[in-house]
Parts: structure tokens; C-alpha cells; sequence
């Protein structure tokens, strides 16, 4: 009997070091060949993230931490199928990535109808978490709204009344417009809006919109054109002269990857959010970029950011919930705060939204290439509706 106990005990030792000693797996998706630009970056910073927990121990007192990355195409059936495959086959305990709003959405809704976490990391669009939020998904990034409030509020201390927006045909570009008139109008119920271009994505006929933006006369425009829209944008209003003495405010407009490939063209004078990555002089982010710049000898860009925070957070969540269960994930979630090279992040209980925020300046053309001077960063939790006001957003199911 006593052999029998000690070979059963033995058994169940073994058999709790090996469960022990599986990997976590993580599911993640992001459009790799489609938008190389954004998400390259992005997959460089969470494997940095993730070669840094592993170092360090890895998760739930000792478990690895291990990524299966898929590339979702841009296209929604590719997100889902993958997830699919993900769950079933490959057995993650959450999923994360997404750049593109329309496939982040499609993967939120697939959460909650298969109970697994989802953390979204750069997509941007208000309903990811409010009007189409639910309980299993968040989101990293500042969203559409955060980004137009900061930026609507140095634009209502100007004495400009008369306001242009130029932003692209879909659902990204017409949030940023549709959410930096109702800041702006908030602070400012004077400005009225003499003019609004949508021209198709990818398709801004720069001439027309340039000619029609200046017959409006404004006083300012915002703008949230970007890629080879913007570049045309530029080159035409500086032909025209549609940018002398107008203050111009557009968001994103100082990332790294976009000034990076505007050079030349990058916008002199503008208010931007963006990314100054080489001027950020806190030690926790001097930490991140030497240690980005030693492991990929390239400029950090604000996918590395992103993607990097994404992974501690995962982590973090995982040690907070000591537990693979989705609820308990999810609750660990909820509240969930920790350290980043930007500051401390909180994950909301209310919307799930993450408090990051970003990084507001102007920007000069110096030396063939655009920078951000003048800058402050804006803590995310400014630009958010209290905790009561963001679960009215929500759906009640």
C-alpha cells in the first residue's frame, strides 16, 4: 500500500511538472504583408516584449510565454479563420494584434461569441469598445476620439472660427473628422465648418480638393489624410498656398512611419500627434529604445511601441489572473495596471479601454526630413469619459 501511494504521488508530481512546464500560447494576427510599414515594427517590439518575459522567468511563476503569429491579410475571412485555427487547433488562451479597424471589430465580435480574450493593440475606431464593445475584447492604442481631443483642445485657443476638414472615405477617416468637430464644438460652440472633403482612400485627387479647401476660405484645417494621399495633400496646398498663414492640425501626422516616408514633404508648422521617439529623455524609455535599437539596429517607430507594451501587458494580466481561464483573464483585465516606456497604463473596468496616450508637438522640416519639437505627451485618461458615462456607451448584453 505504501508502494502504491508513493508511485500515485509520484505520478501526480509529474504529471503537475509537466502542466506546469507547458508554454502559454497566444494567439496574434496582424496584416503583415498588406501594411508592412505599421506592423513590421509592431511584430519587432512584442518579440522584444516577449524575449524579455521569457528571459525573466516567463509567466504564472514559470511558465514560457509563447506567440503563434498568423498574417490575417487584411482581410476579415483570413482574421477569422485563423482565430478559428488559433483556438481549436493551436490551443491559445487569448488573441491580440490588429491594425486595421474592420478586421479588429470582426475579431471583438468572435471573442465574445467564443468567451476568448482579445486584446486589441493599434486599431482605433470608438466602437471597438463602446457601441460595439463587449465584455471579452479591449484595446492598447488611443483611439479616434482621444486623438481629435487632443488635438481640438490647443485648436480652441486659437481665434480661428471658420474650419476645413480633410480626412479619407472610410470608417478611420470619417471618425477622426466626425470626433474632432464634436471636441471642438464642446470647447468652441462659435467655429462652424465651412468645408469637409472625403475624397476615396488612396484616391485624393489633390488639385480638386486643394482648389475646393481654398474657396471655402477657412481660418484652420484639420486633417486626417495619411500615406500617399497626404504626400499629394501637402505638395499641392504648398503650390497653392493653401498652407500659408492657416494653421493646420492632423493626427498621427508625427509617427515616425509617416515622416519617415513624406521626407522631403513632411508638413513644416503643423500640430500633430505622433511619436518623438529620439527626444523622450525619461529612463524608462531610453531603456525601450536602446534596447529596440541593440536588437534590430533600426529607429523604433510607434508599432515597436505598441507591440511592446501589448506583450508586458499580457503578461502582466496572466500573472495578475494566475490562471489560463478566459473570465479569470478577463478580469485580470479589468483594472489591470503596469509600467511602459510611456508612463503607467490602466486597462478601464468600465469600457476596457487602455489610458496610453500619445504625444502632441508640431512639427519642422530639418535637414531633408520631418521632427516633432515643441512637444508634450497627453496622458490618455484626460481624453476619456468618466467610468459612468463610457458603460452608457457600451451595449447592455
Amino acid at each position: 500500500m505504501r508502494v502504491t501511494r508513493a508511485l500515485l504521488l509520484a505520478a501526480l508530481l509529474a504529471g503537475w511538472s509537466a502542466e506546469a512546464a507547458e508554454p502559454v500560447k497566444i494567439g496574434e494576427l496582424n496584416s503583415y504583408t498588406a501594411v508592412p510599414a505599421f506592423t513590421v515594427p509592431y511584430r519587432n517590439g512584442w518579440q522584444m516584449a516577449l524575449d524579455e518575459i521569457n528571459k525573466a522567468g516567463g509567466v504564472m511563476g514559470g511558465r514560457k510565454l509563447e506567440v503563434i503569429s498568423r498574417d490575417d491579410r487584411a482581410q476579415v475571412a483570413d482574421a477569422l479563420a485563423a482565430a478559428a485555427e488559433l483556438k481549436d487547433k493551436d490551443g491559445v488562451v487569448l488573441l491580440t494584434g490588429s491594425l486595421l479597424g474592420h478586421v479588429a471589430q470582426a475579431l471583438s465580435d468572435w471573442s465574445k461569441a467564443n468567451r476568448l480574450p482579445y486584446l486589441a493593440v493599434m486599431p482605433l475606431g470608438d466602437d471597438l469598445v463602446w457601441a460595439k464593445g463587449n465584455r471579452y475584447s479591449f484595446r492598447l492604442r488611443p483611439s479616434a476620439s482621444m486623438q481629435s481631443a487632443m488635438l481640438a483642445e490647443p485648436a480652441a485657443k486659437l481665434p480661428a472660427k471658420k474650419w476645413a476638414i480633410i480626412a479619407p472615405d472610410f470608417e478611420q477617416g470619417r471618425a477622426f473628422a466626425a470626433d474632432f468637430k464634436q471636441a471642438l464644438k464642446a470647447r468652441r460652440p462659435d467655429v462652424t465648418f465651412v468645408s469637409e472633403q472625403y475624397p476615396p482612400l488612396g484616391k485624393l485627387e489633390a488639385e480638386t480638393v486643394v482648389r475646393s479647401l481654398e474657396q471655402a476660405k477657412p481660418d484652420a484645417i484639420f486633417n486626417a489624410t495619411f500615406a500617399g494621399d497626404l504626400i499629394r495633400l501637402i505638395r499641392e496646398g504648398r503650390d497653392k498656398g493653401l498652407f500659408k498663414n492657416r494653421p493646420v492640425f492632423s493626427v498621427q501626422t508625427g509617427e515616425p512611419e509617416i515622416l519617415d516616408v513624406m521626407a522631403e514633404d513632411a508638413p513644416d508648422g503643423w500640430i500633430v500627434t505622433g511619436y518623438p521617439w529620439n527626444v523622450i529623455k525619461t529612463p524608462e524609455h531610453r531603456k525601450f529604445v536602446e534596447a529596440y535599437m541593440a536588437a534590430y539596429s533600426e529607429d523604433p517607430r510607434m508599432g515597436a511601441l505598441l507591440g511592446y507594451v501589448a506583450m508586458k501587458a499580457i503578461a502582466a494580466a496572466l500573472d495578475k489572473a494566475g490562471s489560463t481561464d478566459p473570465e479569470k483573464l478577463v478580469a485580470a483585465f479589468e483594472g489591470l495596471s503596469l509600467p511602459t516606456p510611456a508612463g503607467a497604463v490602466t486597462f478601464r473596468a468600465a469600457d476596457h479601454q487602455s489610458t496610453l496616450g500619445s504625444w502632441v508637438g508640431k512639427t519642422v522640416l530639418q535637414d531633408g526630413s520631418g521632427e516633432m519639437v515643441d512637444w508634450s505627451y497627453q496622458d490618455g485618461a484626460k481624453y476619456l469619459p468618466a467610468p459612468d458615462a463610457a458603460k452608457a456607451l457600451r451595449p447592455k448584453n
